[in-house]
C-alpha cells in the first residue's frame, strides 16, 4: 500500500477544508478527533454522549472554518469549540448546579494522586457533582482562569473559586478513602 501525502502543512489543509474539500476535512478530523474526544470526555461521563458532542463540535468547526483567523493555534480554536459544546450539552441536560457562595481560599496539596493512572483519576473526577466537575476540569486541566470560567458558565468568580475548592476537597477525600481501602493506611 502506498501512502500519498494529501497536504504538506496544516495551513493548506485548513484552507482546503474551508472550501468544503471532504478529504481535507477528513484528514483534519482524523488528526484532532482523539484529543477532542478526550476533552469532551473530561466533561461528559458517558462515552457515547461525549462522542456525540465531539461530532457536533466538528460540525461547528467545519461550518465556521472560514472564521478561523489563524491568530492562535488551530487546535486551541477547536478545543474552545469542544468545551463550549460540552457545556451546552450539560446545560440542555440540566445537569449543572452551582452553589453561589463566598470563596475562602485554603491551599490543598496532596501528592497521593501520583500512584493513580489517568483512567482512575478520570473515574474519580466523574463522580464529582457536575458543577464541581466542570469548574475543576476547566481550571485544573484546561487552564482557564476563574474570570473566563465565570463568563462561560454565567456564574460569579467567587462561585468558580468555591466550586474548585470543593471539587479539590472532595477529590482528596475520595483519594484518601481509596488509599485506606487499598493500603489500609492514611
Amino acid at each position: 500500500m502506498k501512502v500519498v501525502t494529501l497536504f504538506n502543512n496544516e495551513t493548506k489543509l485548513i484552507k482546503n477544508a474551508a472550501h468544503n474539500n471532504r478529504e481535507a476535512q477528513h484528514v483534519l478530523f482524523e488528526m484532532h478527533a482523539p484529543k477532542m474526544l478526550s476533552i469532551c470526555r473530561y466533561y461528559i461521563k458517558d462515552l457515547q454522549h461525549a462522542e456525540e458532542v465531539m461530532l457536533n463540535g466538528f460540525l461547528k468547526v467545519f461550518t465556521n472554518l472560514k472564521s478561523f483567523k489563524a491568530e492562535g493555534s488551530f487546535e486551541g480554536w477547536i478545543r474552545r469549540i469542544m468545551v463550549r459544546e460540552s457545556i451546552s450539552f450539560l446545560r440542555q441536560k440540566k445537569k449543572i448546579q452551582f452553589v453561589d457562595e463566598d470563596y475562602v481560599h485554603t491551599e490543598i496539596i496532596d501528592s497521593t494522586t501520583q500512584k493513580y493512572d489517568v483512567a482512575q483519576l478520570q473515574e474519580l473526577i466523574d463522580t464529582l457533582p457536575e458543577g464541581y466537575k466542570m469548574v475543576f476540569v476547566m481550571y485544573a486541566i484546561e487552564g482557564y482562569k476563574h474570570a473566563e470560567i465565570a463568563t462561560l458558565l454565567n456564574i460569579s468568580v467567587g462561585t468558580s473559586k468555591s466550586q474548585l475548592f470543593k471539587a479539590r476537597k472532595l477529590l482528596q477525600d475520595k483519594i484518601k478513602t481509596l488509599n485506606i481501602k487499598d493500603y489500609g493506611t492514611k
